[in-house]
């Protein structure tokens, strides 16, 4: 069985002042130990960089070197796997969202679900319910109690 997390998970995890900091770091520490293969994609730890380092979003933004330490921190364990796009990834993106109105940041999401489906990773953990409108994946919310 393989697994991914979405981008909101890190962020929670980095940031100090947000309240799911603690349940989103107990998460990812667990997933350290976790038997399944950790499945990550470009898009969120590029989005994570995008976002920790911004500092529009947060008063007090990881250093760009620091956040990009944080990938290559969770790149380094033994079950973890960045997947990319197949050659049918244009194809198989259409197919995904050819009944579905998306838009904005739901381009990312679907993105994201796009890789996850090519590369047979049916769960994905995100406080975002935005990823149930993909029928292939589960989508689990490790944050609520």
């Amino acid at each position: 069985m393989s697994y991914s997390v979405d981008v909101n998970l890190l962020v929670f995890a980095s940031n100090e002042a947000a309240p799911e900091r603690v349940k989103a770091l107990d998460f990812l520490k667990s997933r350290e130990e976790d038997p399944d293969l950790f499945c990550l994609t470009w898009p969120v730890l590029c989005g994570y960089q995008r976002i920790v380092t911004h500092p529009s979003i947060f008063r007090n933004p990881l250093d760009p070197l620091r956040a990009w330490a944080n990938v290559r921190s969770l790149l380094a364990w033994p079950r973890v796997r960045v997947v990319g796009e197949e050659e049918s990834f244009a194809a198989d993106f259409a197919q995904i969202t050819e009944k579905l109105a998306v838009r904005g940041n739901g381009v990312s999401d679907a993105h994201i679900a796009t890789l996850l489906r090519q590369h047979g990773v049916n769960r994905i953990y995100s406080a975002d319910a935005d990823f149930r409108k993909f029928a292939f994946l589960e989508v689990i919310n490790p944050l609520e109690a």
